[in-house]
């Protein structure tokens, strides 16, 4: 079993091996939306454009669910690794590889059940709602692939891998962004094709997420990591529980920002739609911001993790 980088490397080139991968496949993923929206705008028109962002909430739930379970048991990884527990590390890694599981499944259902009442919800107007519920209903089908790989990505990073999970992120990005013109202009497939696009990208994400269950390098799994324990579930979802819930209030706050623009723009002479695809190309440029921040959260999360638990305090102050 290899010794976690996390253990022996100093904090300054940690800081530089962990973050600045984060920050990369972050940016990538932010980008990928504005050349995704492009794509769109040119091949479906704005309507096109409102229908991704009013199906945007869904992508947003997802990565909460990801980040309560993904976070949580990373978390936990970095904490049991750094008491000198591997046999822990690699229970908590199991329960949550299992989780991802089931709440991807357990949303996919709940989506496609309740899907053109969510996307009234969201604030789906009636010209966009058709070209919403085209587009929701085949991204719906690679939710459970997204959290899988979004949460095997914190484990990955925990492993002391982070280059390997922003390989995860960026290939799904790139292919997403290959097969958008191919689909969308090429096959005529219109918001379907970029639906598409988008869930095929996010299946070779979780191919190369779930390839590397046998590639840990300071875990060593057996059968019983991948039982189910509740008591290690709640420990893992307790843990994963803020980030989840930052999540949540930036989804709150989109669905009450369409709905509010649906009902007073409809008043003006703009109409009802084209302030659903503007208001939503402008928050996904101001992700690029948040990414760097983010993509700084996910790479010192770890270290901070498994050097609190290690009491290598002086390390955290200073190098």
């Amino acid at each position: 079993m290899t010794e976690n980088p996390l253990g022996y490397e100093k904090i300054s080139k940690l800081l530089k091996n962990f973050a600045v991968p984060s920050i990369v496949a972050s940016l990538i993923g932010s980008i990928y939306n504005i050349v995704d929206q492009i794509f769109i705008g040119q091949g479906v028109g704005y309507l096109g454009n409102a229908a991704t962002n009013v199906a945007y909430p869904f992508s947003t739930i997802c990565l909460a669910i990801a980040l309560l379970v993904g976070i949580g048991s990373a978390s936990r990884v970095s904490l049991c690794l750094g008491r000198k527990e591997p046999k822990a590390a690699a229970k908590a890694a199991g329960n949550g590889i299992v989780l991802m599981g089931i709440f991807g499944i357990i949303y996919l259902l709940v989506g496609e059940t309740f899907l053109s009442l969510l996307l009234k919800a969201f604030g789906a107007t009636t010209d966009v709602f058709p070209y919403a519920k085209q587009y929701a209903s085949i991204t719906l089908i690679g939710m459970p692939f997204l959290i899988v790989t979004n949460g095997m990505s914190n484990l990955i990073r925990a492993d002391g891998k982070p280059k390997y999970s922003m390989v995860c992120m960026v290939v799904g990005a790139i292919i997403n962004t290959i097969l958008d013109p191919i689909f969308i202009f090429v096959c005529d497939w219109g918001i379907a094709g970029a639906a598409w696009a988008t869930v095929i990208g996010q299946i070779f994400s979780f191919i190369l997420a779930l390839r590397y269950l046998w590639r840990f390098q300071t875990i060593h799994f057996e059968k019983e990591s991948f039982l189910f324990d509740i008591k290690e579930s709640m420990k893992i979802c307790s843990m994963g529980n803020s980030s989840s819930s930052n999540q949540i209030a930036v989804t709150v706050i989109q669905i009450i920002q369409y709905n509010s623009l649906t009902y007073y723009v409809a008043l003006t002479k703009y109409g009802t739609d084209i302030h659903l695809a503007s208001s939503g190309i402008v928050m996904k440029t101001n992700a690029i911001i948040l990414a760097i921040v983010v993509g700084l959260s996910l790479g010192t999360q770890p270290i901070i993790g498994f050097k609190y638990v290690a009491r290598h305090y002086h390390l955290l102050r200073a190098d």
